[in-house]
């Protein structure tokens, strides 16, 4: 037997005032997304903004369904948007927020561990990682070099 240790490092800024302008414009298009999402039932809207290696931005939001689980992520939205229409367009760096019309979110908010696998196909995929930023609806945002540091031991094509 043998013990191993994985570490994951990232950036915690303590609001938007503090990132570049870049990261920030990034995140505002995130929370332009957020607005837009529809979500009825859990009253929980997520907005995803993916930069692009040709400087396009590519939004989504998440999108519910009464006939649950048949809603969709706003990463998955994004990302497979920009696979849609920018099929071999590397992806440089993912804004999240997160808000709730029911309590105040005030902490980061990462993807879902659905969205976590979805999205680590695409970093495999362009051999390459990209940045990611979440945050909820104000407050402290986290800032990862790799979606790949959020998932450990990640699956890929390697094992099928």
């Amino acid at each position: 037997m043998k013990k191993i240790e994985i570490v994951a490092s990232a950036t915690l800024f303590n609001d938007v005032s503090e990132l570049s302008l870049e990261d920030k414009m990034l995140m505002d298009k995130a929370v332009e997304a957020r607005k837009k999402a529809y979500a009825p039932y859990s009253k929980f809207s997520v907005g995803a903004a993916l930069l692009l290696e040709n400087n396009e931005i590519v939004l989504g939001n998440n999108q519910e369904n009464a006939a649950y689980p048949s809603g969709m992520c706003a990463e998955r939205v994004a990302i497979w948007k920009a696979g849609s229409d920018f099929p071999d367009v590397k992806i440089i760096k993912l804004a999240i927020s997160a808000s709730s019309s029911i309590k105040k979110v005030d902490k980061p908010v990462g993807p879902c561990g659905a969205c976590r696998q979805s999205l680590s196909e695409y970093e495999i995929k362009q051999k390459q990682p990209f940045q990611v930023l979440f945050m909820g609806e104000v407050g402290e945002i986290v800032k990862t070099e790799s979606l790949l540091s959020l998932l450990p031991f990640s699956f890929d094509s390697s094992y099928l």
